[in-house]
């Protein structure tokens, strides 16, 4: 039985301005899974993930990360505890591939051997051989080569979740196909607890478990991949008719994943 990683219990959240952006929202992650908030722009996704790791407190309500409120938890700690992806990568471009991985573990303090072998198995992982990428600088990748950092990065200290905030966004087509098969291969490895937002919904049909429409800060339905291309829900189908993919396609890669937990959609 799975336990939920992340939770969120009647959740609101207005800014300092007084604009509601959240109303009384409730979701829950479980362990290891791959869960993508999916919705237009402003619907309020990217506020749901800076919540998770207390870059924003709730008005009202309660999130919990590893069963305990984010309040409770040591802001500092909390955040260094949970890894985070950004369309815009965020490397350091004074800093080495091979540094800017290791930023976190030497935060936390790990000896010199553990930090070089760690940051040697992730770049192995995310197809970027040290002995090639290690000593260069951001400015020295390409667009798909620094997401693949910003991926180790992120898992670097071996956090249990992790946030992806339009990760692959900016990249061309061909490159995100590329990125989106190493992404499955290195979750299939470590099997985080993953959150993704995407405005996508072929993006999310290929990368998540379980999928979770937002729309004006509300979740309007939420069900696995399957059970999404068979919604008739108005506002689900909006999402399924922007993307250029097919049941067919989705059914032809469905066999490079891990099995989705969720039988249809919760509204």
């Amino acid at each position: 039985m799975n336990h939920a990683a992340i939770e969120f219990v009647a959740v609101s959240y207005r800014t300092p301005h007084g604009a509601a952006v959240l109303d009384r929202f409730s979701l829950a992650v479980n362990t290891g899974e791959v869960l993508a908030l999916v919705g237009r722009s402003g619907a309020g996704k990217t506020t749901i993930l800076k919540l998770i790791n207390r870059l924003l407190a709730p008005t009202a309500g309660s999130v919990r990360v590893a069963g305990r409120d984010t309040r409770e938890w040591n802001a500092v700690q909390l955040r260094r505890s949970i890894g985070y992806v950004i369309q815009e990568v965020g490397l350091f471009p004074h800093l080495t591939v091979a540094d800017n991985i290791a930023v976190v573990p030497r935060l936390q303090s790990w000896s010199a051997a553990q930090v070089l072998a760690r940051v040697r198995d992730l770049m192995e992982l995310i197809n970027l051989p040290p002995a090639s990428f290690a000593d260069r600088w951001p400015d020295e990748l390409s667009g798909g080569q620094r997401q693949r950092v910003g991926l180790a990065r992120a898992l670097a200290a071996d956090p249990a979740i992790v946030l992806m905030d339009e990760p692959f966004g900016a990249l061309d087509p061909l490159t995100r196909v590329e990125l989106h098969a190493e992404f499955r291969t290195v979750q299939t490895q470590l099997h985080k607890t993953i959150v993704i937002v995407t405005h996508d919904m072929g993006e999310a049909l290929a990368l998540a478990d379980r999928i979770a429409v937002v729309e004006e800060g509300a979740v309007v339905a939420c069900g696995s991949a399957e059970a999404m291309l068979d919604a008739e829900d108005p506002r689900v189908r909006k999402l399924l008719d922007a993307g250029i993919f097919s049941r067919e396609r989705w059914l032809a890669e469905r066999s490079a994943r891990r099995p989705m937990p969720g039988r249809g959609i919760d509204k």
